[in-house]
């Protein structure tokens, strides 16, 4: 018999008989029945994941590692970049096939081929990188595989209906008739929640949710995720962040190298010991560091303006500052207030419309992107785009600024054992990891492991200049802790960095002054000495403002 509301709902041939569940002819779940009663089973724990071992070319990411997740809790997965928490998800999800191990659900053996099969057993998962088609509507984004149809035609309005309902009862609030090209990624990021609660999952997976919401949708989600388990829906949340692992966390599974490290209550620990768990030794979690002392200025900025592509005013307007040699100036805002823009200005990615931009003495206003970066590191907010050639080897991303340098070079042609050696040196300096070292290509590495590899290259540059945005999104504990040193190290050989952080614990450790950028202006210059984070707050939602006359920070 067809079941509706199962199998049916999510647009997948899908029935029950004697015991099983058959999707697509094939068997992926035997169910246990109650002779007594003549009911399925319910036991604790929803998903058990056990000895799970998944091996790739050179790396075992995930070695004999068992989990347990409880109906109706929010489990946290913690673990250092590359630990392989992100491929035991994938795991769940279809994604990837263990080579040993085995899933059950509700105590029964499943077998998951393929994200359709997860799908069918309630299985969802929110991904670190959305898996959205920019230009389709937030609507068919949503229905896209799950889609309702009556004599072969699209029914949209059901679908309308269903998903208005569900953004209203989880405060999920979307624009479903805006191309997902067009909106924040804090939105993206909703579009992707409501694709699994159209799909009727109740098994959530969240990879890394918070690494690219502003501290308000943060909140929120973190809200949200407690009015999922209480409905009775699991969670598995795979986070760096300690604190929002014990704000909202149950349970705690840390995995460290690949290897199963243990499983606490948050209620029965803290975030030190959590700290010590992911990373094997005790870590640093407060930024310690010497009083500036601030030199010239290297970067000065005057009047700057930047174009919006999507609308008319300008994205970044009237802005000046200096950021001198042996400081740390963060530019502080909530995402969507000209950041990118700003950072895009200054390194050439987009042109200015007014304004100037003055380095190491020079103008720069009407300089290539090439000529900027002769004085110029730049950590980029979005590392796919711009950091990194995802199809390339570990070693030729070393190396991309500097392949015509004299050292990677030999009789005009590039010398691959230079490179090679160089690209170890690196990976070995800031623990880039990966399956084939210097020859893994890179879309193949953690996310985590793909930002090492670019502060690599970028902090051994050496340049007068740093431009470093979001520099620790997606890092772990450990390495966070080294890249702060080493942006602090940098700072102190009297090199100047432009830090620009949604991060606010970030802003308030690392800076040596604050600039917070409100709407495309700076609204206030503030002392992280003499201010808190209420207050800096306050000037982010454009509550408070300074007259910045001058405007030059000396």
């Amino acid at each position: 018999m067809l079941l509706k509301g199962e199998g049916a709902s999510r647009g997948l041939p899908f029935s029950k008989e004697k015991g099983k569940i058959i999707v697509n002819d094939k068997i992926i779940l035997l169910f246990a029945i109650d002779t007594k009663g003549g009911k399925a089973m319910q036991p604790d724990n929803v998903i058990e994941m056990l000895h799970i071992t998944k091996r790739f070319p050179g790396i075992i990411a995930n070695d004999d590692i068992t989990l347990q997740l409880r109906r109706g809790e929010v489990h946290a997965l913690l673990g250092e970049n590359g630990a392989g928490k992100s491929t035991l998800m994938s795991v769940l999800f279809g994604l990837y096939q263990p080579e040993e191990g085995t899933i059950r659900k509700n105590g029964q053996e499943v077998k998951i081929n393929n994200p359709n099969d997860a799908t069918a057993l309630g299985i969802g998962m929110v991904h670190q990188h959305f898996k959205l088609i920019e230009v389709f509507t937030v609507l068919d984004n949503i229905i896209l595989g799950a889609e309702t149809t009556k004599l072969g035609f699209l029914q949209k309005k059901e679908a309308r209906a269903k998903v208005e309902a569900l953004s209203e009862k989880y405060g999920l609030k979307v624009d479903l008739d805006a191309k997902v090209e067009d909106i924040t990624v804090g939105m993206q990021q909703r579009v992707e929640i409501l694709k699994m609660l159209y799909r009727d999952n109740e098994i959530l997976i969240f990879d890394e949710p918070t690494a690219v919401l502003t501290p308000q949708e943060i909140e929120d989600l973190l809200e949200t995720m407690r009015a999922f388990a209480a409905e009775g829906k699991s969670i598995l949340f795979i986070s760096h962040k300690l604190n929002e692992i014990m704000s909202v966390a149950d349970r705690v599974t840390v995995l460290r190298k690949g290897k199963y490290v243990g499983t606490v209550d948050t209620k029965d620990t803290d975030k030190q010991s959590l700290s010590n768990m992911m990373v094997g030794r005790p870590v640093q979690l407060e930024v310690v560091k010497d009083e500036a002392k601030p030199q010239q200025p290297v970067l000065q900025v005057r009047n700057l303006r930047v174009p919006s592509a999507t609308h008319k005013r300008d994205a970044v307007n009237d802005v000046s500052f200096d950021v001198r040699a042996g400081e740390i100036v963060c530019i502080a805002g909530i995402d969507g207030n000209g950041q990118s823009e700003l950072v895009y200005g200054l390194t050439g990615l987009e042109k200015c419309s007014g304004g100037t931009v003055t380095l190491c003495g020079e103008d720069i206003s009407h300089a290539s992107i090439r000529e900027r970066g002769q004085n110029m590191s730049h950590i980029p907010e979005d590392r796919h785009k711009h950091g990194l050639i995802l199809d390339f080897t570990l070693e030729q991303n070393m190396v991309l600024q500097r392949f015509q340098e004299p050292k990677f070079q030999h009789n005009g042609f590039i010398d691959n054992a230079a490179v090679r050696s160089y690209s170890d040196q690196l990976i070995g300096q800031y623990d880039v990891r990966s399956g084939q070292g210097s020859i893994t290509v890179a879309r193949s590495m953690s996310g985590g492991n793909q930002q090492k590899a670019i502060i690599a290259r970028e902090l051994d540059r050496d340049k007068p200049l740093i431009m470093a945005v979001q520099p620790t999104r997606g890092l772990d504990v450990g390495a966070i802790e080294y890249i702060h040193s080493q942006l602090i190290a940098e700072r102190d050989k009297g090199n100047a960095i432009l830090l620009v952080s949604l991060e606010l614990d970030e802003v308030m450790s690392l800076s040596d002054r604050i600039l917070v950028l409100y709407e495309g202006e700076i609204v206030g210059e503030l002392d992280p000495k003499k201010t808190d984070v209420q207050e800096l707050g306050l000037y982010m939602a454009g509550a408070k403002r300074q007259d910045r006359k001058g405007a030059s920070g000396v």
